[in-house]
């Protein structure tokens, strides 16, 4: 990693061996750190110096991560690496669901660790100078994409898509009346060595739902095929 192409990233982690063990370990493969113990002064370091990931721990004095990460949902799309000592399903799913992008139980490896974000700064942002001029357009079923600007419209509307659900969708739009399942979703839309939970992919889908369906509890178009996955009906 160039001088020029460091990363800052912001641990938030109350624990404080571990979190100097994690500063460490991403300062020697090459990133810049700003860490804290406190989920407040997290999202505070947050907002002020836009970092490109953040490790955010569940459980934190001042504000739980639970809060900073919502916090952080409404206005910023930077990717969050929820760590914690819960490790079961159900905690894992609500980590998701509120917006953490990859989520890691504790105890953990450092290699794991810098696996995952090296994972999630690879597809988490278009380059800073890209600036589209030719536009390019597909119509499919009252859904129209741009793909140069990256934006989907649905009979003439623009969609608000977070970029993940925008290139799910786009899949699902090119690939229409065929059965994906999680794990070929993650594969083609995520990257093939995404190491998170397969049920990112089902939050995503439920987010896409509530933005594309006349009825998310009764879906049309992007449909459950129990047992092997999603389809996206033509």
């Amino acid at each position: 990693m160039g001088k020029d192409e460091k990363k800052l990233i912001l641990v938030v982690e109350d624990e404080s061996d571990l979190q100097m063990i994690i500063s460490r370990s991403l300062l020697k493969d090459g990133y810049e750190v700003l860490a804290t113990s406190r989920g407040d002064d997290g999202l505070r370091l947050a907002r002020e110096h836009q970092p490109d990931l953040i490790v955010l721990d569940l459980m934190l004095p001042g504000m739980d991560g639970t809060e900073v990460c919502r916090a952080l949902r409404r206005d910023s799309e930077v990717p969050i690496l929820m760590v914690t000592a819960l490790g079961g399903e159900g905690d894992r799913v609500a980590g998701l669901e509120i917006g953490a992008d990859d989520y890691l139980p504790k105890p953990f490896g450092m290699r794991e660790l810098l696996a995952r974000i090296k994972a999630l700064l690879r597809r988490s942002r278009l380059p800073k100078d890209y600036n589209p001029v030719v536009q390019s357009t597909e119509d499919r079923q009252g859904f129209v994409i741009n793909q140069e600007r990256r934006e989907i419209f649905l009979f003439g509307k623009p969609l608000l898509l977070k970029p993940r659900e925008y290139e799910l969708l786009r899949f699902f739009i090119e690939n229409p009346d065929q059965v994906f399942s999680r794990q070929q979703l993650l594969n083609t839309v995520w990257d093939a060595d995404f190491q998170g939970d397969v049920r990112t992919v089902d939050v995503h889908i439920r987010w896409l739902r509530q933005k594309v369906e006349t009825n998310p509890a009764n879906p049309q178009m992007i449909r459950t095929i129990r047992g092997s996955g999603y389809l996206f009906k033509k």
